[in-house]
């Protein structure tokens, strides 16, 4: 159990917080093991590197991740006051969302179910 009041224990806790900039995509229809593809061409590249490989990928899910790194890049520059030139990309993941199931019908009345995945992807950036 913590010690301490209920203030000094928020206040220790937002101390320990990252300050750097990020964006997060909830419940992204993508599963983790494709968004992970794109996200690996991508991690420590510079945003303006990051953002021409995304535009020129196949990938489904590298509109989305595109998508969410311009996002990054706007939190940076309007939060924090960054300069987009000196950005690089620290971390990118996907973590495991809810899936959502259903059925499909199959011969002699039998059901097989298909799982519908999600993730939910995030990208840090930071100044070089």
């Amino acid at each position: 159990m913590a010690k301490g009041h209920r203030s000094q224990i928020k206040r220790e806790r937002n101390a320990q917080k990252d300050t750097r900039p990020s964006a997060k995509l909830s419940y992204a229809r993508v599963s983790v093991q494709k968004a992970c593809f794109v996200l690996d061409a991508i991690r420590g590249k510079d945003v303006q590197t990051a953002l021409a490989i995304l535009a020129y990928n196949p990938r489904y899910a590298s509109s989305l991740i595109e998508k969410l790194l311009k996002s990054a890049i706007a939190n940076a520059e309007n939060n924090s006051g960054m300069n987009a030139d000196n950005l690089y990309i620290a971390e990118c993941y996907a973590n495991k969302g809810p899936t959502m199931k259903r059925v499909r019908p199959r011969a002699q009345g039998r059901a097989y179910r298909i799982e519908k995945r999600m993730s939910h992807i995030t990208i840090v950036l930071d100044e070089r």
